[in-house]
């Protein structure tokens, strides 16, 4: 007999699937699309994610058109890729003027489009298209969306209301985006996105949380953002809620156990007056259509192999921060898929270097970051702080009105503070806030806990771009925007440390990540394989499954890094001085 999956009762049409990065989002999001389809609903899934991972869990290949899931009738599946929804906003934009303005005139248009925003707002439209036309629910009963972690969602649904209202009140006819042709034709379908999205006959959010504080914070906030916009339908689902075996003596277990009903009894007030469902925890490995209906029926594992499972060799993360503290001043990043423990690694880095005597200068470009909680109690050779996008927006359009903006008349300084409504103002204040950071390297150890996986490529791939917006509104390059490549390329400047868990989807999205950041000419350092079971010993059954199928993934990181750290899971949360501590040991 299958758990009840509650949130799916009376389910509207779209059904939106968010949270914290690990949090389980895409498991979950996947096994309801697969139990509504088994109920005989005609479902499409669809994952925003810039780093989704979708196909690998569905193991069916998949495009930005729709493709039948394997083993699922009445499923169909589609990941929105936003480089290739970027080049067809371009070509839709561009192609209609070719041979009507003049090629210079074309080619400025097309730098104006090369950039992070257009890969945003050209993603956005592929969402709003999907759930704001009717045509797309006149042929699916249900609309599944796995979004990408809170922080990315949250941006992607108030994007509409401030491209409405940059599209309303601009004057110029161009944007940082172009020629706001290309936003105009999509205003009626950014204005039937939100009211859908309002409408609880029409959507609801399932905030999906692990029973960990962190997480628990994370669903709170998101919770509390989306009501603000207006989206009031929203579900709490907790997933991975772990009972241990009674039948066994393992005191990790019973840790394990008594965190996530600790966790629970302190969830945030609002959150805890949602409708709610709770999950039981289930080991990794779930792909394919059958583990995944396994996993919504809570349907227990099989016994685990006997004996200890066979760990790779690794380093400790003290050898690690050892050797960096060897190798001189310069920028420690952080880098990986969102609930991997690049905060909480980001702290435990910073805290070794700092307890060493050197002068480290902490920092995140993570909104959803939570690193002075993590860091604890402060050292005196460490400074903390975090790129707040909106308090780096204030400061980069005031530093743009005194410098560019003394340089013209009346009608000049209207237009630019107009021009500098634009949402795409933020990424370029974000962006030099970033440069500056890293410039700090020059004298001190600059560590960066950096924003998930997609928005962090985005930000290195798009340095060119960002010297046409910066040139645009200021008229000069920042010293620290031009030489940012060449720091970020140098290997005794910059440490990239690639965090990763060792289960298949955080591992092979490690490995893709290695890929694109060579491609950029930037080589990781090591990889830090995190939360590890293998390595904690655990005599829980469950648990030991989980352990003996971490080593496949151990083994298969350690044919692609260099240079590999275990960190073993940790009975007591590492949050404060002492638990990160006991990471560096």
């Amino acid at each position: 007999m299958s758990l009840p999956a509650t949130w799916l009762d009376n389910a509207p049409p779209i059904l939106l699937f968010t949270g914290k990065g690990g949090v389980g989002k895409t498991s979950l999001s996947c096994a309801s699309a697969i139990r509504l389809a088994d109920e005989g609903k005609r479902v499409l899934l669809v994952s925003t994610d810039p780093a989704s991972n979708l196909d690998e869990v569905l193991d069916t290949p998949l495009g930005s058109e729709p493709r039948a899931v394997k083993d699922v009738p009445g499923l169909e599946a589609l990941n929105i890729d936003p480089i290739e929804a970027a080049a067809r906003y371009r070509a839709r934009v561009v192609d209609p003027l070719r041979g009507i303005l003049p090629d210079e005139a074309i080619r400025n248009i097309e730098e104006q489009l090369s950039g992070a925003c257009t890969v945003e707002i050209a993603a956005f439209n592929e969402f709003t298209r999907l759930i704001g036309d009717p045509n797309i629910l006149e042929q699916h009963d249900h609309i599944v969306l796995d979004t990408a972690p809170t922080g990315h969602t949250l941006r992607l649904l108030a994007l509409p209301a401030a491209w409405d209202g940059f599209i309303a009140e601009n004057k110029t006819g161009s944007s940082c985006l172009g020629p706001l042709s290309g936003l105009k034709d999509q205003q009626a379908v950014y204005a039937a996105a939100v009211k859908a999205l309002q409408n609880p006959e029409q959507a609801r959010i399932v905030l999906v949380t692990r029973p960990e504080e962190g997480a628990l914070r994370e669903a709170d906030r998101a919770g509390r953002d989306l009501r603000a916009e207006g989206i009031s339908s929203q579900f709490l689902v907790v997933n991975g809620l772990f009972t241990a075996d009674a039948a066994v003596s393992d005191p990790l277990a019973d840790t394990f156990e008594s965190r996530g009903t600790s966790a629970l009894e302190r969830m945030p007030e609002l959150l805890a007056g949602l409708p709610r469902d709770t999950r039981p925890y289930t080991p990794g490995g779930l792909l394919g259509a059958a583990s995944l209906r396994r996993f919504l029926n809570g349907d227990l594992p099989e016994a685990p192999p006997e004996g200890e499972p066979v760990l790779p060799e690794f380093e400790t993360l003290g050898a690690l921060v050892d050797q960096i503290a060897a190798d001189g001043p310069g920028v420690i990043m952080t880098m990986g898929k969102g609930g991997v423990g690049k905060t909480t690694l980001a702290a435990a880095i910073a805290r070794g270097l700092a307890l060493r005597g050197l002068p480290v200068h902490l920092s995140t470009t993570d909104p959803a970051a939570h690193i002075a909680e993590t860091l604890g109690e402060p050292l005196p050779s460490l400074e903390v702080d975090r790129i707040d996008p909106r308090e780096v927006t204030r400061q980069h359009i005031e530093q743009v009105m005194a410098t560019a903006g003394t340089k013209l008349d009346a009608e000049g300084r209207a237009l630019l503070e107009e021009e500098l409504r634009s949402p795409c103002t933020e990424e370029v204040a974000v962006f030099n806030a970033f440069a500056e950071t890293v410039a700090k390297g020059r004298d001190r150890y600059v560590v960066l806990d950096t924003a998930p996986t997609g928005h962090t490529l985005l930000l290195l791939d798009a340095s060119e771009a960002y010297h046409r917006e910066v040139l645009r509104d200021q008229g000069e390059l920042p010293e620290a925007v031009q030489t940012l490549l060449p720091k970020l390329r140098d290997p005794a400047f910059t440490r990239v440390l690639l965090v990763t868990l060792p289960e298949a989807t955080p591992v092979h999205e490690a490995a893709r990540l290695q890929e694109d950041l060579r491609r950029a000419d930037i080589e990781p350092r090591a990889w830090i394989l995190n939360q590890s079971l293998a390595g904690a010993s655990p005599v829980d059954s469950r648990l030991r499954m989980q352990a003996h199928r971490e080593t496949v993934f151990l083994e298969e990181a350690r044919g692609l890094s260099r240079q590999r750290v275990l960190i073993p899971w940790q009975a007591r949360e590492p949050v404060g001085a002492e638990a990160l501590d006991r990471l560096l040991e």
